[in-house]
């Protein structure tokens, strides 16, 4: 049997985000918003399997709505967060290798608020599309002007010489998921 071409295959979209709540109901209710707009269009989440958090509830609300999910955790962390029910989970040996697969697996990257996790993954992504490596949409969630301290520091490093191409060509950055689904 042939394989799917891309038109005929189901959009899989990465979301990167926080396995906190944070400070704010405003981040629970993008992250909220964000998985059903996924379920709805019939696409397909991947992300970073855990229950708790923004990615918990990104899941949950794209599993509600009709979507297939698939948690990519390396094994090490399994103590940590427990399972989630009704996804697929893809176990890692590493951190590394869950980002190789996110990327591998993804048609797009949608970028919501989290912590260090959140930063690398995005810093992944971004850095394999500057050097060329793929050409897959990134779309950053600012809410709430989350990420204006990160847009600073990467103009600032441009500014003093070490990022050599406009980053800000390669990400786009929109306020809420509704507006991130548009663009994809």
């Amino acid at each position: 049997m042939d394989s799917p071409t891309k038109s005929t295959a189901k959009r899989t979209v990465c979301v990167f985000c926080g396995s906190s709540v944070g400070r704010t109901l405003v981040y629970l209710e993008t992250a909220r918003r964000l998985g059903e707009l996924i379920g709805q269009k019939g696409w397909r989440l991947v992300y970073g399997g855990g229950a708790s958090g923004l990615m918990g509830e990104a899941a949950r609300a794209a599993l509600a709505a009709g979507a297939e999910v698939i948690g990519i955790r390396p094994s090490p962390l399994d103590h940590l967060e427990r399972p989630q029910s009704g996804i697929e989970m893809i176990h890692t040996p590493d951190l590394f290798e869950r980002k190789q697969r996110m990327i591998a697996m993804s048609d797009a990257f949608i970028v919501l608020p989290g912590g260090l996790g959140t930063l690398d993954e995005f810093f992944e992504v971004v850095t394999t599309a500057q050097l060329g490596l793929h050409g897959k949409q990134i779309v950053i969630v600012n809410t709430d002007d989350y990420f204006a301290t990160l847009f600073a520091l990467l103009r600032h490093c441009g500014t003093e010489g070490f990022i050599y191409r406009d980053v800000s060509r390669l990400i786009r950055v929109v306020d809420t998921a509704d507006e991130a689904i548009t663009l994809l």
